[in-house]
């Protein structure tokens, strides 16, 4: 849909047109002024009134134009979307910099009117303040206990690989879409952690939650949602924007519904999930009777489906590339399946074997750099007045660190472009870091469950190569495998069928 299409789809089309047309008679006025305090601030190009940059973006992908621009302005600059003045950092040194090195100062998240819409501000991903320090630190902690990142998530997502196993047997081979059963294994992960349980996959009612999820994030990243981002006005005449809010409501209902579940049958002496301590929690605070408690419903819901659905489609949609390289390239899924079978044989792959599985982590993180699955972080906003790289950017300001520059610096990564695991192997053969491999972002926002995920993805890529081989469906060849992704606020895969092939 065009740009004049989505404007011409609200009730104020003739009000705006004649307010453009004088606005912009006003910026031909003023277009040779400039003040002193203006050149202290990042450079970046000029605004037209009201607009902003809008339409030197493509707002489909706009972190591809933000690349564009970087080079001719720097790493730091402005820009501004409708009348909202932004920041962007781009590059690796820069973003480090900013979110580490200036952590505090650049640690505050940044809320647009959609991100606003999920969660009203509470919950683990879009909190400021006490509030979102509390939740972050007991989340942590208590993630920790139901084994984020160690033996027991290892033991369910092992789990949950045989259950993925059994479905993709089902296909014999056939051609089919891997959104939905890669979605459902790593979603009953993630359920398995915060309710203590998982779903079977044919459940209705748990396939209607992540597919709204999933959704979301795709009509989150439309172009007509990037609008009400611009200009919250437009939120009630936006059909998208309603589609958004009927999901967001009922997947609060059905989270609500599990939670009631819990809470009925909940024992203090034995908690199953995330959910039962933080209602543990809430029930000694309560008796207390500490008024000043962070945990209410409120933040409870919130930080679940933080979790439940950030955490499932960011890491089913990676797997979703994975499999998709591998058909592309199947050269490299050859090498992968061969260091498998001699390292590990016909038995179950485990965390343990990824030091000796040097060529197929380096396949798994070169994955995760090209498919950039989250181009631009989740927006931040400076906590405080700050003078960084030279430039003054004051409190509350929006900023957007541009992880796709990160990812593809062509200063850090010898072929930016292109699938390459050499880049996260040395000369050797032995795997090796990469500093400005930054997928989970870095500094106080990052990604709370990465080791979930970097678990997640190791397992479920292993397994499934050692029990398939993923190839295009009959009549398509390696070269129609499309890798431009589709739009969305997370980057997934362009629609495509892969046949799985069993290996035994």
């Amino acid at each position: 849909m065009s740009l004049l299409e989505c404007l011409l789809q609200t009730s104020s089309t003739v009000t705006l047109l004649g307010a453009l047309l004088f606005l912009l008679a006003l910026y031909r006025l003023s277009s040779g002024s400039n003040s002193e305090e203006q050149g202290k601030e990042p450079p970046g190009p000029r605004p037209l009134p009201l607009l902003g940059n809008m339409l030197q973006l493509d707002l489909k992908r706009p972190y591809r134009t933000l690349c564009e621009l970087s080079k001719k302005y720097g790493s730091v600059f402005t820009v501004h979307l409708g009348p909202t003045k932004v920041v962007i950092l781009a590059g690796y040194k820069t973003v480090k910099q900013a979110l580490v090195n200036h952590a505090e100062e650049f640690g505050d998240r940044g809320m647009l009117p959609v991100l606003y819409d999920f969660t009203n501000g509470h919950g683990i991903l879009f909190g400021n303040g006490d509030s979102w320090k509390e939740m972050r630190r007991f989340a942590l902690a208590n993630l920790r206990d139901f084994g984020m990142g160690k033996k027991g998530s290892e033991e369910k997502i092992l789990e949950e690989i045989h259950y993925l196993i059994e479905v993709l047997e089902k296909h014999e081979g056939k051609a089919f879409d891997t959104t939905q059963p890669l979605s459902y294994a790593v979603a009953n992960v993630i359920s398995n952690i915060v309710y203590g349980s998982r779903f079977e996959y044919s459940d209705p009612k748990f396939r209607a939650t992540v597919d709204r999820a999933n959704e979301n994030l795709r009509i989150a990243g439309s172009v007509s949602v990037q609008l009400y981002n611009m200009f919250p006005w437009l939120g009630p005449w936006l059909k998208s924007r309603k589609l958004l809010l009927k999901n967001i409501e009922n997947n609060k209902k059905e989270m609500e519904e599990l939670v009631r579940g819990l809470k009925e049958t909940l024992n203090p002496q034995l908690c199953r999930g995330f959910v039962d301590s933080f209602l543990v929690q809430k029930q000694t605070l309560e008796e207390s009777r500490n008024k000043n408690s962070y945990y209410h419903d409120n933040n409870l819901i919130s930080s679940v489906r933080n979790m439940f659905s950030n955490g499932t489609n960011t890491t089913g949609t990676t797997l979703r590339w994975a499999l998709m390289l591998m058909a592309k390239y199947p050269f490299i899924q050859d090498r992968v399946q061969e260091e498998i079978s001699s390292v590990i044989g016909s038995r179950q792959p485990l965390v343990e074997d990824r030091k000796n599985l040097p060529y197929t982590d380096a396949v798994i993180h070169e994955t995760q750099r090209l498919a950039n699955v989250l181009p631009m972080a989740i927006p931040h906003t400076t906590s405080r007045d700050i003078t960084f790289q030279g430039y003054f950017i004051k409190k509350g300001t929006l900023v957007f660190p541009l992880l796709t520059s990160v990812l593809q610096d062509g200063s850090e990564w010898e072929s930016p472009h292109t699938f390459n695991p050499a880049h996260f192997l040395d000369e050797e053969g032995r795997f090796t870091k990469r500093d400005a491999f930054m997928p989970f972002s870095a500094g106080r926002r990052v990604c709370l469950g990465e080791g979930l995920a970097r678990m997640a993805l190791f397992l479920f890529f292993t397994s499934l190569m050692q029990r398939f081989s993923f190839s295009p469906p009959p009549g398509v060849t390696e070269d129609d495998l499309d890798l431009t992704p589709s739009v969305g606020l997370t980057l997934n895969p362009s629609p495509h069928q892969l046949c799985a092939v069993s290996r035994i």
